[in-house]
C-alpha cells in the first residue's frame, strides 16, 4: 500500500523536469497559429501532462457520475419521482453550463493555472453534502456544488491539453476527454459495488479520489504557470486564416443544434436507461447499471479515437458521420429486445462520442485566440443542455411514459443533417514544428 502514494509522487513530480527542461530556446522560431495556445513548444507533445489531465478527469467524472448512478437509490430514499430526478440533473448540470464560458473567458485574458485544483475543492465539497443528504433540497445543493467544481475544471483543463498538445490538437483533446468518459463508466460500477450495498453515507468515501486530484492538479498548475512565463502579458499566438463573422455565426449556429442533438439525445440515456430496461424487462437496478456501463465505455473509446480521426481526415467529415450515422440505431433502440438493447447502446456511445472532440477542435479553429472561451461555451453547452433535457424528459415521462420518450427521442439525430452546412476550414496542419503552414483541404 505504501508503494501506490510514491507512483503517484514519482508521476507529479515528473510533471515539473518536462516543463523545465524541454522548454525550447529562445531563437527556436514558435509558429504564429490563432489557435491561441500558450505553448512555447508545438512542435513538442507533453504527454505526461496531458495524462495527468486526462487521470484528474477521469476522477472528477468518476464522482460526478456516482450521483447519476444511484438515482434510484435516492428515488427510493427520498421518494422523488422522476421530474424532481431530472430537476437534480438541470441543478448540477446547468450550474456548470452558466459558470463554464465565464470562467473560460475570463481565463482567457487572465490565466488561473492553480484554479484547477480549486474546481476539484468544489467537487470535494459536493460529495460530502451528497452522502449526508436527507432532503430534497440538500440534494440541489451537493448538486450545485459539484456543477461548480466542473465550470471551474473543465475550461482551464481544456486550455492545459491544447498548451501541451504540440499542435496535434484532436489527439490532446481526446486523450483529456476520454478521461472524463472513462470516469463515467466507472462511476455506476462502483456505485453498484459499494454504495448500493453500504448506503449513501459512503459516498463520502470517494472524497479521497478527489483529494488526489488536488494533488495532481496542483503539479499540472505548476508546470502550467512555467510555460506562461515566457509571454507575461499575451500568450503565444499562432496565424491561421480568419474567417468572416458572418461564416463565424452561421457555422456556429449550425454547431450548436448539433450540440443540441447530441446532448439532449444522450440525456436520454445517462439519466433514463436504467428506467426505461426496468421497465420494459424488468431488470434489477444492478443489471441496469451494467447496461449503463456498456453504453459509457463505448463513449469513452468513442471519444479516444474521434480526435485523432479528425486529425487526419478533417473535423467535418467525423462531425457528419458520427452525428447524422447513429440515426439508424437510436430509431430501433425503443423496439429491440434486452440483449440487443445493451449492442444498439454501445454503438449508439461510440459513434456519438467521437463528434465532441471535432466539435471542440473545429468550434477553436473557427474562433482562433479564444480556446477558454470556446471550450467553456461548449463543455457549458453540454451541460446545460443535458440538464434541460433530463428535466424535460423527466416530466415528460411522468405523462406519456419513458418507452415512448425512447421513441420520440429516436429521431433527435436527424438534426445531423445539418453539418452539409458546415465549411470546411483551411488551417494549418498540426505537425511538427513550424516553419510553414500546411493547408488542410
Amino acid at each position: 500500500m505504501s508503494k501506490k502514494p510514491r507512483v503517484v509522487v514519482k508521476f507529479c513530480l515528473s510533471l515539473l523536469p518536462c516543463s523545465a527542461h524541454r522548454n525550447p530556446s529562445p531563437n527556436m522560431s514558435t509558429p504564429t497559429s490563432a489557435l491561441a495556445s500558450p505553448a512555447p513548444a508545438p512542435h513538442s507533445t507533453r504527454y505526461r501532462v496531458l495524462g495527468a489531465i486526462s487521470f484528474s478527469h477521469m476522477l472528477n467524472d468518476m464522482m460526478q457520475s456516482l450521483m447519476i448512478a444511484i438515482y434510484p437509490l435516492l428515488k427510493n430514499g427520498l421518494h422523488l419521482n422522476f421530474a424532481q430526478i431530472g430537476l437534480i440533473t438541470l441543478t448540477y448540470q446547468c450550474t456548470a453550463s452558466i459558470l463554464q464560458p465565464m470562467v473560460g473567458l475570463y481565463t482567457d485574458r487572465k490565466p488561473q493555472p492553480y484554479s484547477l485544483s480549486l474546481g476539484m475543492g468544489f467537487t470535494f465539497t459536493g460529495l460530502l453534502l451528497l452522502s449526508q443528504a436527507n432532503s430534497f433540497a440538500q440534494v440541489l445543493l451537493a448538486a450545485a456544488c459539484v456543477g461548480m467544481g466542473s465550470s471551474i475544471f473543465h475550461p482551464e483543463s481544456s486550455r492545459v491539453a491544447r498548451m501541451a498538445s504540440g499542435g496535434k490538437h484532436g489527439l490532446a483533446q481526446s486523450i483529456f476527454q476520454v478521461g472524463g468518459n472513462a470516469g463515467s463508466a466507472l462511476g455506476p460500477l462502483l456505485a453498484a459495488a459499494i454504495i448500493i450495498p453500504h448506503g449513501q453515507a459512503s459516498i463520502a468515501w470517494f472524497s479521497a479520489a478527489a483529494l488526489l486530484a488536488m494533488i495532481v492538479l496542483g503539479f499540472v498548475g505548476r508546470w502550467s504557470g512555467h510555460q506562461l512565463r515566457p509571454g507575461k502579458h499575451k500568450p503565444v499566438m499562432v496565424t491561421s486564416q480568419s474567417h468572416p463573422p458572418g461564416v463565424v455565426r452561421r457555422t456556429m449556429t449550425v454547431l450548436l443544434a448539433l450540440v443540441f442533438s447530441k446532448f439532449f439525445y444522450l440525456a436520454s440515456i445517462n439519466t433514463y436507461l436504467i428506467f426505461f430496461l426496468q421497465h420494459r424487462f424488468g431488470i434489477s437496478v444492478r443489471d441496469g447499471q451494467l447496461h449503463l456501463f456498456i453504453f459509457l465505455a463505448a463513449v469513452a473509446t468513442g471519444t479516444l479515437l474521434g480526435g485523432p480521426i479528425g486529425d487526419r481526415i478533417g473535423r467535418k467529415r467525423v462531425i457528419w458521420t458520427s452525428i447524422l450515422g447513429v440515426a439508424p440505431f437510436t430509431l430501433a433502440l425503443p423496439y429491440a429486445s434486452l440483449e440487443v438493447s445493451a449492442f444498439l447502446t454501445a454503438i449508439i456511445g461510440f459513434v456519438l462520442a467521437s463528434a465532441f472532440p471535432a466539435m471542440v477542435v473545429y468550434a477553436q479553429e473557427l474562433m482562433p485566440g479564444k480556446v477558454g472561451a470556446v471550450s467553456g461555451l461548449f463543455f457549458g453547452l453540454a451541460f446545460g443542455l443535458g440538464g434541460i433535457g433530463a428535466a424535460a424528459l423527466g416530466q415528460l415521462a411522468d405523462v406519456v411514459g419513458i418507452v415512448n420518450v425512447y421513441k420520440i427521442c429516436s429521431f433527435l439525430p436527424l438534426i445531423g443533417l445539418l453539418a452539409a452546412f458546415l465549411p470546411d476550414l483551411h488551417v494549418p496542419r498540426p505537425t511538427h514544428a513550424p516553419t510553414a503552414a500546411t493547408p488542410k483541404g
